[in-house]
């Protein structure tokens, strides 16, 4: 009797031991100053890039979201663990819920480091405005104005020709695919990540009422959509998560990558990058010369905005739409993102400070 509780006794210090280990390696991961340089070097180019080219096969075989799955299987898992431990019976309660707090605090941990060793380390790597060639200076609003009027002539020219050609899905566009790839191939010296099918899932209405377009499952490596998008925003949504993929967590990174990527493809995609930028940078446009840039828009790119708005209305729940982004928001500057939500606006920031080739291509910073 007395050596089985001794054995009981060992067991549970064992279990506290490996529970603390854990929440310890999750704290240091998350608050640790890693440098930038070891995780370009030893991650996002090395060892996540080989992981990713495992799971998103995987993932893309499977026509099921694995959020979907995880997450009921979470649910059900921390409702079987709480009534485990408040059930009603003849033992005392308080013990109970102290290890159903401690088993939910060590998953916790324990899905944190998941996260960060699968994708979320991803977020300390050199930001690409030290990997490219870029300028010091702000852009100027009329430089900003220029680069709306280019946006402009390229819908207005292109509208007809992308819808004739017919929309097809980003996952079977060669041309998009090969296109992304050479991207790759400029901006890092890494392996090329394997694209992603954009798939419905059971939060597709939570991305409907919080106007989110599409995301990344960092556990599964795998692209998420939202089920209303237009067709002629696939192409760009799913670039932009092509590159998030890729290893390029910051959204104002993802939206660079994903836009290079579709402006030096077919029409269709070129249309999809072009109508993104020119929604992007009215945005960041002063009411004065947003007006300006729009009064040279055609029926067709207008009547494309129009619809893409009305999307977005259909569906949005303001209160939602506030409370997500600005939970999103907290996440990104806790992730060391200091612009948070404003990063997916400084694209237009990036592509006018940064230099380029002919055929936007973009110039690597050499090393010294």
């Amino acid at each position: 009797m007395a050596a089985s509780l001794m054995d009981e006794t060992r067991a549970r210090s064992r279990r506290w031991v490996i529970r603390a280990s854990l929440l310890a390696a999750a704290l240091i991961s998350a608050l640790a100053p890693f440098s930038p340089q070891a995780i370009e070097r030893w991650f996002s180019t090395t060892t996540y890039p080989r992981v990713q080219r495992v799971l998103t096969p995987l993932s893309n075989a499977i026509p099921v979201a694995w959020l979907d799955v995880l997450s009921v299987a979470a649910i059900a898992w921390l409702i079987w663990t709480w009534w485990r431990a408040i059930r009603r019976t003849g033992e005392r309660v308080w013990p109970r819920i102290v290890e159903a707090a401690a088993q939910t605090i060590t998953t916790a941990a324990v899905v944190y480091l998941a996260y960060m060793l699968l994708w979320g380390f991803n977020y300390r790597r050199v930001p690409m405005t030290q990997r490219l060639e870029v300028r010091r200076e702000a852009p100027s609003t009329e430089e900003a104005v220029r680069l709306g009027r280019e946006a402009v002539t390229h819908l207005n020219g292109m509208h007809a020709a992308a819808h004739n050609a017919g929309w097809i899905d980003p996952w079977r566009d060669a041309a998009l695919i090969d296109t992304f790839r050479t991207v790759q191939r400029q901006l890092a010296d890494a392996p090329s990540a394997v694209p992603g099918r954009l798939k419905r899932t059971l939060y597709g209405p939570f991305f409907r009422w919080s106007a989110v377009d599409g995301m990344v499952n960092p556990f599964g490596l795998e692209v998420l959509a939202n089920p209303d998008l237009l067709p002629f925003e696939r192409p760009f949504v799913a670039a932009h998560e092509w590159a998030h993929l890729a290893g390029y967590a910051d959204e104002s990174e993802a939206n660079f990558v994903g836009w290079l990527a579709c402006v030096r493809g077919d029409l269709r995609s070129q249309y999809s990058g072009w109508l993104y930028l020119y929604w992007q940078i009215a945005g960041e446009l002063p009411a004065k010369e947003r007006e300006l840039i729009a009064s040279d828009l055609r029926d067709g790119p207008r009547a494309d905005l129009h619809a893409i708005i009305a999307r977005l209305r259909r569906g949005d729940l303001p209160l939602l739409r506030r409370a997500s982004w600005q939970m999103y928001d907290s996440f990104l500057k806790a992730n060391r993102v200091e612009a948070g939500v404003r990063s997916y606006g400084a694209v237009v920031t990036l592509i006018l400070r940064a230099r380029f080739e002919p055929g936007w291509l973009p110039v690597r910073r050499t090393e010294r």
